[in-house]
């Protein structure tokens, strides 16, 4: 057997596992979303036209996994089966190394629409037409780089792997079509007995811990998360699978299509359903795109007093057309030099923004300990509230 984990509430943990000071010199925040691309967005802070021509194929391209070139099973089945399936059902333990909403959160829902909808179990819209698995992302590539396992959710054999795909984010769809037939990435597949199977996606390219016909248990260490394959952040999508029929964890094998159903979950810790949350938030001396902070370039410490701007930025998913956001950076000195509140026009599974000032002779960026706060709030309930701060030199 592989190495274990010791499950609890909601820690899926391993014991190897690695882990303005003026208005004229404010600089306004600025807000882009990505529901399947990221928008192309115009920079007006520095007085300079800036256009952010990255695209992120984040959700409809870059995640849809179809398990290609592991004799994969037939997903031209319905995505929710009809017919009632055996009462005792697989249980499945979270399939990766993290604290749920602190250092890892749920992107993406199986989709429960039939048709050319898209619908996730909460009735919520955190998934893609077609799209068969759960999502559990991590921050940025510099997590990844540090570490994050993938971990067997039950016991089972591996029946296949893949490894030696490399880590890289989705930006562009030529290198969608590139991938061809090989979408899933680095990955696993488990047979657990009894009709029941698990495959496992985007593992970190060289990581792939176990070997074809190898008994694993849960928590036995598959490998690490990655960016492999189609995916445009770094994450581990689990696939579960009853007669090749795919079963959405959150509602059971037994619930039919659509997402007006009682649920009968078979996680074995409970997940709750998160459709908005925080992925991330920090500070930059420059301003960042979604890419930049997917692939974790604004490593946080302290920051030197000759920089070009100071901006406190923060990445999040799910937001709602009618949510509002509150952007303050405050100043060693308690004085809250860049503010901004906005209502959020169009709904966006992710979503990213920041708030900070220029550096200049006049108004220098002062030394000591800045402070960034955000609030997201829909219908007068905070669904996200965050603080940071750092240290300038």
């Amino acid at each position: 057997m592989g190495e274990t984990a010791s499950l609890n509430r909601r820690r899926f943990s391993i014991s190897s596992a690695r882990e303005a000071i003026a208005r004229e010199t404010a600089i306004a925040s600025i807000a882009s979303s990505c529901t399947n691309c990221l928008e192309p967005l115009k920079l007006i802070m520095f007085r300079k036209p800036k256009i952010i021509a990255t695209i992120l194929l984040a959700f409809a391209i870059a995640v849809a996994v179809h398990w290609i070139g592991f004799d994969r099973p037939n997903f031209a089945q319905s995505l929710i089966p009809e017919t009632t399936i055996a009462a005792n059902s697989l249980q499945l333990a979270p399939p990766i190394d993290c604290t749920l909403d602190e250092d890892c959160f749920i992107l993406l829902y199986p989709d429960r629409d039939p048709g050319p909808g898209e619908v996730d179990f909460g009735c919520g819209r955190q998934t893609y037409d077609g799209h068969k698995g759960t999502d559990f992302g991590i921050a940025n590539m510099d997590k990844m780089n540090a570490g994050v396992a993938v971990i067997a959710s039950a016991p089972g054999k591996v029946l296949r792997v893949r490894d030696g795909v490399s880590d890289r984010l989705i930006t562009d769809p030529k290198q969608v079509e590139a991938l061809e037939g090989r979408e899933c990435g680095n990955g696993v597949f488990i047979e657990h007995g009894n009709g029941w199977e698990t495959q496992y996606c985007h593992l970190r390219n060289g990581s792939v811990a176990v070997t074809p016909g190898m008994e694993v248990d849960t928590g036995t260490v598959l490998g690490m998360v990655g960016a492999s394959g189609a995916a445009s952040f770094p994450h581990v999508h689990i696939t579960a699978l009853y007669e090749g029929k795919v079963v959405d964890p959150f509602v059971g094998p037994e619930a039919g299509p659509g997402c007006q159903v009682s649920p009968s979950p078979i996680w074995t810790v409970p997940l709750d359903y998160t459709p908005t949350g925080a992925i991330n938030a920090g500070f930059a001396d420059t301003p960042p795109d979604m890419n930049d902070l997917w692939e974790g370039r604004f490593p946080q410490g302290e920051l030197s007093q000759d920089i070009p701007a100071l901006l406190f930025w923060v990445h999040t998913y799910g937001v709602l057309a009618g949510d509002s956001y509150q952007f303050k950076l405050i100043a060693p000195n308690g004085e809250a030099i860049a503010e901004d509140t906005k209502e959020i026009t169009s709904p966006s599974k992710t979503w990213m923004g920041y708030v900070g000032k220029r550096n200049n002779p006049e108004r220098p960026i002062a030394p000591g300990v800045w402070r960034g706060e955000y609030q997201l709030t829909r219908g007068g309930e905070v669904l996200v509230d965050l603080v940071r701060e750092i240290e300038v030199r």
